[in-house]
């Protein structure tokens, strides 16, 4: 909780969670002051407004008379420094600590906005809002000296619908190539082209607002000789730097003061010509920033209308966002003017009813956070040093491992797998890590020494391979359902069919090899030469066939098997015909595209795109990476210019230590972030580098496999005998030209996968 003083009333508000917004009326000081019409309550924050009936409408008159308004506070014949003491000095303050600020003046044409915002230049104590908080701002930091705080300016004025900027008549703000527009990001809303100026001192930040003073735009009417004809708003940006380095926390803020133009009547004004077409668009935003209060006002409303107008979209952040807010309505106490000071009002217990949720705007210094990590490190090791000391564990290093180390864990692992070690010391964490991955290292290398084993013993088909188990099968190697003839069954009997040519205590005059007869009999089928392509594939989803070298394979099948019993077999389903002329290849492979082999073709084109989506983030990644390169380099010519700078005029030094200017400091700084950016960079390049390599392999991988399973289905479905049509009939284990789609690698989760294990590595 934070008590605020407004003159004798108190009130408490918590930050940190939603408040409303506190709205005070200025009543402008008039001879001709309609006592019997306006009255104010003894609390001091109400005013009664009451009209007399007009008797012309009869009897029967329904008309109000009477109104009440609860709103902050009511200012009444108050002084300048009354004003600022009730409004604004707690609104600044808490700036300080970091906490958004808006003071908005509302009000009808010449009832006294801007004289409350700006003041009067004759008499120092009729000063309003904004020169007083600029003092206050600049004195309050010279009461932190525990704090490097930056002061920076802007003035916006918003004419016509139109942006301008008040300073850039300064020399040195360059002119502006592009209009000034409004733009949003995840902190807020920022004027894109708006100049943004250092103050170090009450005197500049002084000349700034009369700078911009100068340049508004103001015009005369019958109701103001000097109306303001734009909405301003004067912005004070603030930056809190803890002056100890341990602290890598600074707070951010800022403090718009809005002088809104006056509403006015074109009846009691007299406007012409072009005055006239300014109160109309002044009308019109003043009309949409009601509309926005009223949205906010309501909890049901989802919408709020903030970018009808220029004015409403600029104070987007300000109006029921994290900001603390105050209006101040200006009116006039005089009973020609009683319809616009109702007016004023209404839209001041509107304001009321408006939330804003203020909070700090805490930031993190990521030099300083380095820093602080850095020297959080070396003490931790020095922790796990005496650690180990008390322990008598000496010579621990808890380093990154060198390749002597892994070495020497990959030995000690294969010696504990051997048994010639009964155990592996455990040292730290690292160690654990590496051990792990060393057994992993090792049984690989076992596999695929079984693999190469059993290749030079066998050769080993796929059983995915449907063109060479049905050339197998047709030889009488293994039976229909996949089991090797003659192996054992685990009693002694050897199971599967024996070709019919085999005869029980006879030789076969046939000497024709397996390799040969394979080779005959694949060339039969139409297959693209199963034996000449070895297939990469596991031993446990492989048949294993004795290879030719163990001996010739006795008593080949001459003719092709024959149904003993053909009355005993089921009824085979019905075939469609096959055409007299097979279809062109490109047609037919068109069509297993979108039938047997759709799975693999959605499987291909998602890897491809994957695969281009990866190129494109690469070059992205790389040109990124040479604009960095390039601005590291205008970067260390800038410093080396201010290095020989420096040595030409002269090298100071205080207690041993280098003193240098705040510029070449700050290039040093902005050299190191470029580098720490370079290296990210790369090192994401390295990564899409090693996945484009993985998805290109992929995408070849399975582009083969699509052509290599349209061959096979082709020659199966056109040019395989009707005969051998029966091994590969629905309901047996066969099917042409069909590959499982387990067996095709999809990048999407290999994907997913690698990300996971490249973030788990960089943590």
């Amino acid at each position: 909780m934070m008590r605020r003083k407004n003159g004798d009333k108190r009130y408490f508000t918590r930050m940190g969670t939603r408040k409303k917004v506190h709205a005070f009326v200025r009543v402008k000081p008039t001879d001709d002051f309609a006592h019997e019409m306006i009255t104010y309550g003894d609390d001091n924050k109400t005013i009664d407004i009451h009209l007399k009936k007009d008797t012309r409408r009869g009897v029967v008159n329904n008309q109000q008379t009477d109104w009440s308004f609860k709103l902050d506070g009511v200012l009444h014949d108050a002084s300048q420094d009354l004003v600022y003491e009730t409004v604004a000095k707690d609104v600044v303050s808490q700036a300080l600590d970091g906490y958004n600020g808006t003071i908005m003046c509302y009000g009808q044409t010449g009832a006294g906005k801007t004289y409350t915002m700006t003041g009067a230049t004759e008499n120092y104590k009729h000063r309003g809002i904004l020169p007083r908080a600029l003092q206050q701002v600049f004195r309050m930091i010279e009461e932190r000296p525990t704090h490097a705080i930056t002061v920076r300016v802007s003035y916006l004025e918003i004419y016509n619908e139109s942006l301008f900027d008040l300073l850039s008549t300064l020399p040195y703000v360059g002119p502006s190539v592009t209009p000034m527009t409004i733009v949003e990001n995840p902190q807020g809303v920022f004027i894109k082209g708006l100049s943004v100026h250092l103050t170090s001192q009450e005197e500049d930040a002084f000349s700034l607002l009369f700078e911009g003073e100068t340049n508004r735009i103001i015009a005369s009417h019958t109701m103001n000789k000097s109306s303001s004809r734009s909405h301003c708003i004067f912005t004070i940006y603030m930056e809190a730097h803890s002056r100890t380095l341990s602290n890598e926390k600074y707070i951010t803020s800022k403090i718009n003061l809005v002088d809104l133009a006056g509403s006015e009547r074109l009846g009691k004004s007299g406007s012409e010509g072009r005055v006239l077409k300014e109160a109309t668009y002044i009308n019109k935003s003043l009309s949409f920033l009601e509309q926005a209060i009223i949205a906010l006002g309501d909890q049901k409303r989802d919408h709020i209308p903030f970018r009808q107008c220029k004015l409403t979209h600029a104070l987007k952040d300000s109006l029921g966002g994290n900001c603390n807010l105050v209006l101040v309505t200006n009116i006039y106490g005089e009973a020609a003017q009683l319809e616009e000071t109702l007016s004023s009002l209404r839209f001041a217990s509107r304001m009321k009813l408006v939330t804003t949720e203020p909070a700090i705007n805490e930031k993190y210094d990521a030099e300083r956070m380095v820093k602080n990590l850095e020297k959080e490190l070396a003490l931790l090791k020095q922790e796990l040093a005496i650690h180990d000391s008390l322990a008598n564990r000496t010579l621990v290093n808890y380093d990154p491992m060198d390749e002597i180390q892994i070495a020497e864990i990959n030995s000690q692992v294969r010696r504990y797998l051997e048994g010639t070690l009964d155990e592996i010391d455990i040292i730290n964490l690292r160690q654990i890590q590496e051990v792990f991955n060393q057994f992993r290292v090792v049984l690989r290398q076992q596999e695929q020494e079984v693999e190469s084993s059993l290749r030079r013993k066998y050769t080993l088909v796929d059983k995915n391979d449907f063109a060479t188990i049905s050339a197998v099968q047709k030889a009488g190697l293994i039976d229909v359902d996949g089991h090797l003839v003659g192996e054992p069954d685990g009693q002694g009997f050897g199971l599967g069919v024996a070709p019919f040519s085999t005869k029980p205590g006879k030789k076969s005059k046939s000497k024709k090899t397996f390799k040969e007869h394979f080779s005959s009999s694949a060339r039969k089928e139409g297959a693209s030469s199963p034996v000449s392509k070895e297939l990469e594939v596991s031993a446990s989803k492989s048949q294993l066939t004795p290879s030719s070298k163990d001996g010739d394979v006795k008593d080949m099948l001459l003719r092709d098997r024959e149904t003993s019993n053909t009355s005993d077999s089921p009824k085979e389903e019905l075939r469609p015909l096959r055409p007299s002329t097979p279809p062109s290849k490109p047609v037919a492979f068109e069509d297993f595209k979108n039938e047997r082999g759709s799975e693999i073709n959605r499987i291909f084109k998602e890897n491809k795109s994957i695969l281009n989506e990866r190129r494109k983030k690469a070059s992205e990644t790389t040109h990124r990476i040479n604009a960095i390169k390039r601005e590291i380099d205008v970067t260390k010519e800038a410093l080396n210019f201010q290095k020989s700078l420096r040595e030409k005029q002269g090298e100071y030094e205080n207690k041993g230590l280098m003193i240098i200017d705040e510029e070449e400091f700050l290039l040093i700084l902005k050299l190191k972030d470029l580098k720490k950016q370079y290296r990210t960079e790369y090192q994401d390049l390295r990564d899409l580098r090693a996945e484009i390599q993985y998805c290109q392999h992929l995408v070849d991988q399975c582009r083969h496999r699509l052509l290599t399973e349209f061959d096979i289905w082709y020659n199966e479905s056109f040019f395989v005998p009707e005969d051998l049509q029966v091994a590969v009939k629905p309901g047996c284990s066969i099917r042409p030209g069909m590959m499982p789609v387990s067996r095709i690698v999809s990048l999407q989760n290999y994907l997913k996968t690698m990300m996971g294990f490249q973030q788990t590595q960089r943590k």
